[in-house]
């Protein structure tokens, strides 16, 4: 063998090494690639769908408004939404929830729609224990509740039962003392029922005070601009859009919106005179990230 057929044939080997080399690289980098790919993603997985979901908030707000009667000062208002009993919440996460509400010892307590997950087949077991909770929820002023898109008899049963006070486009006055009230409203969730002219009818009345310190309770919160260009209300609460589930770090957008919240999705909101806050809400179909479930807590003031 020639030198130069020598050099040629140490050459290729020399390639082929460097060829079998490069592939095992390519190939302990790919598998790294796909080892760290996966492992943030069951990280990533295991925290938006157990770990994100089961936290609960306070987010707590003070609400200041000249109309609001000496005797609700310092009033505490707790709204708790979407509590979609079977999803992440059953009896032992609904209990924490009543210590949550029951440790700052509300005067109202408002319940805006989604009790029990679509669907899902209570045991009576179950339903007597839901009730129960429900019972065990402590106020001093009133428990009131308006119904979700995903309710049905059975939730009516069970928050009836549950000491709840029903407000299906209908109104109530809420007395701190013998007088000044504020008006509370709820706001029918089903758009081919809804009735917000009868809600409001307490506006109707010429002898009424047009004056009064007016809550709304909403399940969804796109219907705001229509009561709003008709009537008043200071204080809206909504709940239905859980503030989009899944929100993008460090701003204020969602990524996935529901039917009813696309306008208004996100927890506060100040349109024209009045303001709006939307719950995050309790249960979970899916995943949350940068959304904790939670609960309202509202001081209100006159000063």
């Amino acid at each position: 063998m020639t030198r130069e057929e020598l050099n040629k044939e140490i050459s290729q080997k020399l390639s082929e090494e460097h060829n079998e080399e490069t592939k095992k690289r390519i190939i302990k980098t790919t598998i790294k690639t796909i080892f760290i790919l996966v492992l943030i993603f069951t990280l990533f997985f295991t925290y938006t769908t157990y770990i994100a979901t089961a936290k609960v908030g306070v987010r707590e707000y003070r609400v200041t408004n000249s109309k609001i009667p000496d005797s609700f000062n310092g009033i505490k208002v707790i709204q708790f939404s979407d509590l979609h009993y079977g999803t992440t919440i059953t009896d032992k996460e609904f209990k924490k929830i009543v210590e949550l509400i029951n440790e700052r010892k509300p005067d109202l307590v408002l319940f805006t729609g989604d009790l029990i997950m679509k669907d899902y087949k209570m045991r009576p077991k179950e339903q007597e224990k839901l009730i129960n909770n429900l019972k065990n929820i402590s106020s001093t002023l009133g428990k009131y509740f308006i119904l979700g898109d995903e309710d049905g008899d059975l939730a009516v049963t069970i928050l009836n039962q549950g000491d709840f006070i029903p407000l299906k486009d209908e109104h109530d006055l809420i007395y701190a003392d013998k007088n000044n009230p504020i008006l509370l409203v709820g706001v029918n969730s089903m758009k081919k029922e809804q009735n917000i002219e009868k809600a409001y009818s307490y506006f109707k009345d010429a002898t009424h005070n047009d004056n009064i310190y007016t809550i709304s309770m909403l399940h969804e919160a796109d219907i705001t601009d229509d009561i709003l260009d008709s009537y008043k209300s200071d204080l809206l609460v909504a709940g239905h859009s859980h503030n989009g589930n899944v929100r993008i770090p460090f701003t204020n957008r969602s990524i996935f919106k529901s039917e009813g919240s696309r306008k208004y999705d996100q927890d506060y909101y100040h349109v024209k005179d009045s303001e709006l806050y939307i719950s995050s809400g309790l249960g979970s179909y899916g995943m949350r990230f940068f959304c904790r479930p939670s609960i309202n807590f509202f001081r209100l003031s006159n000063k």
